[in-house]
């Protein structure tokens, strides 16, 4: 069943899909074992300045050179994913003649890597792309090294860019976007600072939220939303507060695969449709602005799924026995603002640069976005208007 043909076309049916996992401190150390067993003899390399920097990239170039393939690398990649960088990288690809993708670092790597696939395969542009299960031709392989807690960008079918020039983002949601397999490990962790982990970290919350609430959550996402939500409620602010403990940031990177594993599946709502609104126009971090606006979407969607989000509350360690509805929404409204305050992430969509003229502008391409369709309360542009408002 297609995301886009809705929740409601053939009652009951539901699909789970997923990359291939390797979870564990050292699992990166398997790429080239796992890239020799893929048949590449050349392979791109996908990641960035900052990754590098790291050194986790050179430790997957060292392990897919020591299985016997050369390596090209790439590492031209913005922050939020631009279709020109997704280009660039398929030139490259194709001037070297290679077989197969390993991309190492965050959501936008993986995205890029994701797109350089898409264009190498089916030809164009990545931005002809947008919307669901138009990517008709295989990728070639791809291998991710994920190195935030947050984006699940290595085991989802979605892929999110930007068309700069029109300020835009714009999302493919495909199984053939959905990696081959996935190396998780925690300890590349270690490298993000306090905010990054902060804002990774809330948008892996997000995604479980809006993955349990959602109008196509089933069975099989409603376990991996609850954990996720527990996990990241959990861990998240010790992992903060100790950048090289490894076991809380295991945690973390735990609750955020099994985010993602719900959201790949269930698909997301408004939180992340306004999300990419914002990160369109203004360019701003995606995390970052899920965090600011999650308690204004809560609040919006609360009567649509008073009974889930009890569950998500008593997810999140709140003692909500014997509260009325009214009562349960404060509670969890309160604690989302203050988790976020305490993670660190304090300022509003004002703060950031975002003004009440360029409202109506971002509420119409939040109107647009594939994932407001499975959002549990249908919104009016002057809905999604307000909690914009209610964020500045």
């Amino acid at each position: 069943m297609s995301i886009e043909s809705g929740p409601e076309l053939i009652s009951g049916l539901r699909k789970f899909v997923s990359a291939e996992i390797i979870f564990g401190v050292g699992a990166r150390r398997l790429a080239g074992g796992i890239t020799a067993n893929l048949g590449a003899s050349r392979v791109l390399v996908v990641s960035d300045p900052g990754v590098i920097a790291a050194g986790w990239t050179a430790e997957a170039i060292t392990s897919i050179e020591r299985a016997g393939a050369t390596c090209v690398s790439f590492s031209g990649v913005a922050p939020n994913p631009r279709s020109t960088d997704v280009a660039s990288g398929a030139e490259i690809y194709r001037q070297n003649d290679c077989h197969m993708l390993v991309a190492v670092g965050g959501g936008s790597v993986i995205d890029c890597a994701k797109g350089i696939g898409i264009v190498i395969s089916n030809g164009g542009s990545v931005l002809d792309f947008e919307g669901a299960d138009l990517v008709r031709r295989p990728t070639p392989p791809l291998v991710c090294i994920p190195t935030t807690g947050g984006t699940s960008a290595d085991l989802s079918q979605f892929a999110i860019f930007t068309d700069f020039d029109e300020r835009r983002k714009i999302a493919v949601v495909s199984k053939s976007v959905i990696p081959d397999v996935s190396l998780i490990d925690p300890e590349t962790l270690t490298s993000m600072d306090p905010y990054l982990t902060a804002c990774t970290g809330l948008d892996a919350l997000v995604h479980a939220i809006e993955a349990y609430v959602s109008l196509s959550n089933s069975p099989m996402t409603d376990v991996n939303a609850l954990r996720a939500i527990e996990l990241i409620s959990g861990n998240l602010l010790g992992s903060i507060a100790s950048q090289y403990d490894v076991e809380c940031r295991k945690q973390v990177m735990l609750g955020s695969m099994f985010a993602g594993l719900a959201f790949s599946n269930a698909s997301l709502g408004a939180n992340h449709a306004m999300a990419h609104s914002l990160g369109g126009l203004l360019d701003l971090a995606h995390g970052e602005c899920n965090a600011m606006i999650l308690e204004h979407v809560v609040n919006f969607n609360f009567c649509e799924a008073v009974d889930r989000f009890k569950n998500i509350a008593m997810a999140m360690g709140l003692q909500i026995s014997g509260m009325t509805a009214t009562h349960c929404r404060r509670a969890i409204i309160r604690h989302i603002r203050d988790f976020r305050e305490k993670a660190g992430i304090l300022k509003t969509l004002g703060q950031v640069g975002v003004s009440r003229s360029d409202v109506p502008i971002l509420a119409d391409r939040a109107m647009a976005d594939l994932c407001l369709i499975t959002n549990p309360r249908k919104g009016k542009k002057r809905d999604i208007e307000v909690i914009y408002e209610e964020s500045i």
